[in-house]
This record gives C-alpha cells, sequence and structure tokens, in this order.
C-alpha cells in the first residue's frame, strides 16, 4: 500500500515543477480568479501554512515548521512592504534581500534534529530568523544614508525582459534549487521535498516578481504541497513498518483485499529467532530483520512484501501461482542462509571517546553469523479468499518448521 503520486524520488522531484508549469499555463483564469476573490485568495497562505504547523505540531515534524515559518514570514514581508512598484523606493532591495535569505532560511533546518514544534530547535530557528531581519534593517538604513552609492552596477545587472531581479540572485535560486533536488533524489525524506518544493516555489516567485498576483498563487502552491506531504508523512508513519522500512500489517490488510483471481501468498518466519535475540542482543536481533527485509525487497516476479509481525513478513505475488513463484522463494531462502552478517564484539568498546582514539587503527574483534529462514505458501486454486489462502500458507510454514526448518514448503 503505497501514494506513488507523493512517495517516489522522481514523482517527489518533478511533481513541483509539474504544478509550477501548469499554474503559469492557467495564469488568466487564477488571476481572474483571484482579482474576484481577493480577501480569500490573499489570505489562502496563511491558513495552508498555518495547517502545516498544526500537523508538524501533531506528527512531531519540526524541521518542516521551521520551513513554515519562513514562508509565512517571507509571505508576511511581501504583503505588507512589497505591494509596490520595483523600481519604486527599496522595493527591489528589498525583494533581492528576501530572495537572498529566504532559500537560505528554508535550508536551516537541515542543521536541526526533528522534533516537537514547541521546542529548543524550533525557538533557535526563530531567533535565526530575528537575526536576518535585524541584519535587513541594517542593510536598509545603509542604503538610505547612500552606502551603496558607489557598490558596483554589475552585480546588480538584470535581464528585464524575463525578471526584474538581479541575474546573479536568479542563478544563486536556481542553485539552491538544483540543491534541494539532489537531496529529494539521494535522500527523498519528507524535509528534503519539503525544501526543495519551497525554495522552487518561492524563488519562482521572486523571479517573476513583477507578474500580478504570482507570490498569492504559488506561495499557495507551496503550502498546498506542504499539507500533502506531511499527510503523506502520516499515512508512512501508519502504514510502513519503521524499523525494517517496508509495509506493515495495517497495508497487508488493505492490500490483500485486492489480490484478483490468481495470485500467491507467502508467510516467512527467521528461524530460531528468540534463540539469536537472547543470544547476540536485540541490536543485532533488528539488525537480523532489517536484513531479511533488505534481501527480501530485491525479490523479483512484481513481488510485495510486509512485516507480518515479530520475526514474520508476507509476500504477495499477483498473477502467480505456486510453481511460478518457487524459483523466487527459493532463490531468497538460499540468498539469506548463504549471508555472513559480521558481529562487532561491543563489549571491547572503550567507555571514553580519548580511549578510543588511541585505539584507532586496531581492529575489533569480528563474529561472523548466518540466519535461516522458513517458507510456507499458497495460492488461489484452492479457494480464492485471500484470508483462506494466508491460513494455508501459515499452515505451510508450521509444516516446514516441523520438517527441520531452512525450507519452502508448498500448500497442496
Amino acid at each position: 500500500m503505497s501514494l506513488p503520486l507523493v512517495s517516489s524520488n522522481s514523482s517527489r522531484l518533478f511533481l513541483p515543477l509539474l504544478l509550477l508549469a501548469v499554474t503559469m499555463a492557467l495564469y488568466s483564469p487564477i488571476a481572474s480568479f483571484i482579482e474576484h476573490n481577493r480577501g480569500f485568495s490573499v489570505n489562502l497562505p496563511y491558513f495552508l501554512f498555518g495547517s502545516s504547523l498544526v500537523l508538524t505540531h501533531l506528527f512531531k515534524q519540526g524541521r518542516i515548521a521551521m520551513v513554515a515559518l519562513a514562508m509565512i514570514a517571507a509571505y508576511t514581508v511581501i504583503q505588507t512592504r512589497l505591494q509596490t512598484p520595483l523600481s519604486t523606493g527599496t522595493t527591489l532591495l528589498e525583494l533581492s534581500i528576501l530572495a537572498f535569505l529566504l532559500p537560505v532560511s528554508c535550508t536551516l533546518p537541515f542543521l536541526f534534529r526533528d522534533t516537537k514544534l514547541f521546542s529548543r530547535g524550533v525557538a533557535a530557528f526563530i531567533f535565526i530568523l530575528l537575526i536576518f531581519a535585524s541584519w535587513s534593517s541594517l542593510i536598509l538604513t545603509h542604503f538610505y544614508t547612500g552606502g551603496f552609492d558607489s557598490f558596483g552596477q554589475d552585480l546588480l545587472y538584470s535581464v528585464d525582459t524575463l525578471s526584474k531581479l538581479p541575474v546573479v540572485l536568479v542563478l544563486y535560486c536556481l542553485a539552491m534549487t538544483g540543491i534541494g533536488g539532489i537531496f529529494v533524489l539521494n535522500y527523498n525524506r519528507s524535509i528534503d521535498v519539503v525544501i526543495y518544493s519551497s525554495v522552487l516555489l518561492s524563488s519562482a516567485t521572486f523571479s517573476f516578481f513583477h507578474v500580478p498576483y504570482i507570490s498569492c498563487m504559488l506561495f499557495s502552491l507551496s503550502g498546498a504541497l506542504m499539507v500533502i506531504y506531511l499527510i503523506s508523512t502520516t499515512y508512512y508513519m501508519a502504514f510502513n513498518d519503521r524499523l525494517t522500512n517496508i509495509p506493515g500489517r495495517r497495508a497487508l490488510e488493505l492490500d490483500i483485499k485486492h489480490m484478483g483471481r490468481k495470485f500467491t501468498i507467502a508467510m516467512l518466519d527467521i528461524d530460531y529467532f528468540k534463540k539469536f535475540n537472547d543470544t547476540y542482543g536485540h541490536e543485532t536481533g533488528d539488525d537480523v530483520l532489517k536484513l531479511v527485509a533488505s534481501r527480501m525487497q530485491m525479490l523479483s516476479g512484481n513481488a510485495k512484501i510486509y512485516r507480518y509481525g515479530g520475526e514474520e513478513f508476507t509476500i504477495l505475488f499477483k498473477g502467480k501461482t505456486t510453481k511460478e513463484c518457487k524459483r523466487d522463494l527459493e532463490e531468497l531462502r538460499e540468498e539469506i542462509q548463504h549471508y555472513e552478517m559480521v558481529l562487532r564484539d561491543t563489549s571491547a568498546r572503550p567507555d571514553k571517546a580519548s580511549d578510543g582514539a588511541a585505539r584507532r587503527g586496531i581492529s575489533n574483534k569480528t563474529k561472523s553469523v548466518n540466519v535461516t529462514i522458513s517458507i510456507g505458501a499458497a495460492d488461489s486454486r484452492t479457494t480464492r479468499d485471500p484470508e483462506a489462502v494466508m491460513k494455508l500458507a501459515d499452515n505451510a510454514l508450521y509444516k516446514a518448521k516441523e520438517q527441520g526448518r531452512n525450507r519452502v514448503v508448498f500448500s497442496r
């Protein structure tokens, strides 16, 4: 069970770009709507980012809350100070300062740990925003006193047909957006995509700031995406197993209802897991669970894997009989059987960091262990009721245990 629209690396990278392109293509009707519903439209970003803050508080997503606070602050500056033509007063200078500071503010949460909304980390981030505001005030004061009269104009060169923003800032915004995109492709965490979409859409706002209602449009889009990604995060937390990073039992219960007419269900259990846990400790036991899950993810044949509970896993094969799945299951069993898992001698680990530095270069004692799995499988030839097929697979797993473990048994 997944949400591919907002979960895969590529979709998270291209979805904000696609929505930006659609927004610009439909600019005229959107601008007309905003014109006729100005009160609602202008306040929509506040509502969306405010909703995001509520969700971050409920699900302890403090770093996303920081991005929301930065976007609220930037949008407030736009609405209160930048509603005059760019050619008048300090409007262009203030826009340039904002275009420089907002991408930095949005990426700063990378330096913090994820925590709840009301925390020292969020308070420290707000303090940094206040420092940025004070610095901006000093820049404007320096400008009023003629402090920039001798400043090189080459740095402030702009191509008016494309953007009123200086070219150097446009390139800077593109670079910051690109960095965010790299994080999405490499890590694909919720914080990565929130920062990427916020920097992308705010940078587009600054670059095309001369276009009427552009800030209202794109900041609303940014807020909507933030809400979507937060909901996606809560969905992931509810349906995925946090330890193994694969779908859990709740996802299985939903997916098993849509198996079709031809399918196979396999139940998998780690042999002697309790004894292994007692001998080597729970941390090593967790590593074993992660190992098995990672090997299962390499299964071919359009297999879907789930952690059923404890040391037990479930595999669903749509459109396949047990005969067609036999090779895949046997290869999985053999691969795990022959995989050597290295255990470090943590008892020899020094308590002090200085002792650890003194021992650097001296290898710790290691020990290799192997784990095995037992698998029971059944298909829909006997019955098309998925729950009944799962029960048959569970019985086959029990037989595999009785017959000596480390084997695949198929229900007949």
